[in-house]
């Protein structure tokens, strides 16, 4: 897949101008493939899916209901519509970007009801349509002074995807017909797609147990192949430190981040479908993908792989207290690749779940691929081809020193 997510610095209530700063983001940004003197530019890299921040537009730090409602926006209306449209069809890819939402009561309802407000990303698909429209579910304190509730139920989708070619979109030189998408690509394909919205991945009301791993837990029970996480993610590092970073990651923050999906890591992936359907490691055809998970679960050297994306946004907004984000957007992936066993070794359980015996001694190799990583306080643009080699391998390490 083809996926990338914009880290820009919006400044609280200026719609405006939020959008242009989006937009000189992907004006300026170059995709390469590895060892490319020059690239292409963002219309001509052909993506998949491009991911805005939480509340991108309109800045995240409001105080109450009273400062935010003048920005408030209709499902599929307004100025973040409008531009998720717009750009969807420019760029003939999907794209998600968040919004805070107003729900007006239904004519039906006999004026019993309110409106209600919501904290929300909105998804378009190739041609503008709205596709889905999720509302975040774990609120944050600065959510709760205005928005209400979300279903975790909406927080999944089935998103259709061109099949890639075997080569990255920079290698091929085949033509683009008129929807945007290259010639001889294959079918259309189904990613099961999990939603969430910055907080979503923590411990409910931080009232949950830190290990309850709620959001995680919906991602593996949905089988999910690909997960979209729109963020503002704060730091506790002062401005100082952030510029120390020099363009690199806040990895405190970048590590929590994976720590929230540890059953990825800890239990086997029941499903053996993956959303790259041709990938260095891992070639697959047509044919594997009308096979059942059942019957590709029985495959031992398949590769199981989940793609999770963070786009954070950076910079500071002006408020009591003061917001400072952690930047550090990603598109990484949880791979799992079964062992090889030993001639005496009992094979375990394929199923979601897992016991303790199995946690610690799981049958599966687990790497955490990293194709691009932005820096705490950078704005730019992140890109992911997963077709192609990661630009970084991560393999956990358990106490004892034992890989």
């Amino acid at each position: 897949m083809r996926i990338a997510t914009v880290q820009f610095a919006p400044k609280l209530g200026d719609v405006e101008g939020n959008i242009k700063r989006a937009e000189k983001v992907l004006k300026n940004a170059t995709i390469k493939a590895p060892g490319q003197e020059n690239g292409v530019c963002v219309e001509e890299g052909k993506l998949d899916i491009l991911v805005l921040p939480e509340l991108a537009f309109t800045g995240y730090n409001f105080p109450s209901l009273e400062a935010i409602k003048p920005y408030l926006e209709r499902a599929g209306q307004g100025p973040s519509a409008t531009w998720a449209r717009e750009t969807a069809k420019q760029l003939g890819c999907k794209v998600c970007v968040g919004y805070p939402e107003i729900e007006l009561p239904s004519s039906e309802d006999g004026g019993g009801q309110r409106e209600k407000y919501y904290n929300s990303l909105l998804v378009v698909d190739e041609n503008g349509d709205v596709l889905h429209n999720y509302r975040k579910a774990f609120l944050y304190y600065t959510d709760e002074t205005w928005a209400s509730e979300g279903s975790t139920e909406l927080g999944f989708r089935k998103l259709t995807f061109k099949n890639p070619s075997s080569k990255s979109v920079l290698e091929d030189p085949s033509p683009v017909d008129n929807s945007g998408s290259r010639s001889g690509l294959g079918e259309e394909r189904e990613i099961p797609t999990s939603f969430g919205i910055c907080m979503d991945i923590n411990p409910y009301r931080f009232e949950a147990p830190y290990t309850a791993f709620e959001f995680a837990t919906r991602v593996l029970d949905s089988k999910s192949q690909l997960v979209i996480l729109s963020m503002a993610w704060l730091t506790m590092l002062s401005r100082e430190e952030l510029d120390d970073l020099r363009g690199k990651p806040e990895l405190d923050t970048f590590n929590y981040w994976i720590q929230r999906f540890m059953p990825l890591i800890r239990k086997r992936i029941a499903y053996a479908s993956n959303a790259d359907v041709t990938n260095n490691n891992n070639t697959h055809t047509q044919g594997d993908h009308d096979k059942s998970d059942k019957e590709r679960e029985g495959e031992g050297d398949q590769e199981r792989r989940i793609i999770i994306v963070f786009a954070n946004r950076a910079g500071e907004e002006d408020g009591v207290p003061l917001a400072r984000y952690a930047g550090t957007s990603a598109v990484i992936a949880v791979s799992q690749r079964p062992r090889a066993l030993s001639a005496n070794a009992e094979p375990r359980s394929s199923s979601g779940g897992s016991s303790d015996e199995d946690e610690e001694k799981p049958d599966f190799d687990v790497r955490i691929l990293c194709w691009d990583v932005l820096g705490a306080s950078s704005e730019g643009f992140c890109f992911a081809d997963t077709t192609r080699d990661p630009e970084m391998v991560f393999q956990l390490v358990r106490a004892g020193g034992r890989g």
